[in-house]
C-alpha cells in the first residue's frame, strides 16, 4: 500500500530563527516544508513545487508579502495565511483580504495555535466541492448570479473573483437562504471548530464579502445582519436548484 502524500507547506520569511522554528514545529506533526527568504524565491518555489499552504510574512526585503501574495493569487488558489509581527488590526485584515488571503496570524505564534490553525486550512482545502457532495444551489437576478457547481459569480453582468474561503462563506449563505445562521455555526461550518470563538473573522468577512456583491454594501441586499445573533441570505427574487 502506498503511503500517503505528505502535505507541502511553503514558509516564506526573512528571520531565520523564526523559520527554523516554523520548519521544526510542522516537520514534527508530518508536515513537508519549504522555505523562502523572500518573495522572488517565494515564486520560484510554489511555480516547482505546488505546496499545499503557504504562510507568508508581511515584511520582507525586495518583495513584501502583500505583493507576493498577490502574485500567488494569479497563479494559485493555495491556501494562503498572512504573518505579522504587529498587533492585528482590522485594517490589516480587510488588506489581506483584498490581495487574496485567507488567514492572518500574529508572531509570535504559539506552535499549538500554529499547528491547529494548519490543520483547519488543510482540512478546508482538502473538502470536496458542494456539487460532489448535494445538489449544487445557483441563485439569479437582475443584478447578482451564482453558480455553485461552476464556481462563478457574475455582479452586473461582470464575473467578480472571491477567495476560495470567500465563495464557501457565500455558497453555505445561499443554501441556507432565509436562515438565520449564527456567528458560531458560520464559524464552525466555513473554518472550522479551531475558529469557534473569534467572532471578528465574520463580521470582517461579509464586510468584504458584501464589497463584491451587493449593489449598496451600506445597505445590503443578499448578505442580512440579525443584530446580536448571526445573518442570513435573503431572497428576494427566484431560487433554483441544478
Amino acid at each position: 500500500m502506498d503511503k500517503p502524500k505528505r502535505r507541502k507547506i511553503l514558509v516564506v520569511d526573512d528571520e531565520p530563527t523564526f523559520v527554523k522554528l516554523i520548519s521544526q514545529t510542522l516537520t514534527h506533526k508530518g508536515y513537508e516544508v519549504l522555505t523562502a527568504g523572500d518573495g522572488q524565491e517565494a515564486l520560484r518555489l510554489l511555480f516547482a513545487n505546488k505546496p499545499d499552504l503557504v504562510l507568508l510574512d508581511v515584511k520582507m526585503p525586495k518583495m513584501d508579502g502583500w505583493q507576493t501574495c498577490s502574485r500567488i493569487r494569479e497563479l494559485s488558489d493555495v491556501p494562503i495565511v498572512m504573518l505579522t509581527g504587529k498587533q492585528k488590526s482590522e485594517e490589516d485584515v480587510v488588506r489581506g483580504l483584498d490581495y487574496g488571503a485567507d488567514d492572518y496570524l500574529i508572531k509570535p505564534v504559539g506552535s499549538r495555535e500554529l499547528v491547529a490553525r494548519v490543520q483547519a486550512m488543510l482540512r478546508r482545502a482538502e473538502l470536496p466541492a458542494p456539487q460532489d457532495t448535494e445538489r449544487a444551489i445557483s441563485y439569479s437576478d437582475d443584478f447578482l448570479t451564482v453558480d455553485v457547481a461552476e464556481r462563478k459569480v457574475l455582479v452586473d453582468g461582470e464575473r467578480v473573483k472571491l477567495t476560495p474561503l470567500e465563495f464557501k462563506l457565500l455558497a453555505f449563505l445561499l443554501n441556507n437562504t432565509g436562515r438565520i445562521l449564527t456567528h458560531k455555526q458560520l464559524l464552525e461550518e466555513v473554518w472550522g471548530w479551531e475558529y469557534a470563538d473569534d467572532v471578528d473573522y465574520v463580521r470582517i468577512y461579509i464586510w468584504h464579502l458584501r464589497q463584491k456583491i451587493e449593489p449598496d454594501p451600506s445597505q445590503p441586499r443578499y448578505i442580512v445582519t440579525e443584530p446580536g445573533v448571526g445573518y442570513y441570505f435573503q431572497n428576494e427574487y427566484k431560487m433554483g436548484r441544478g
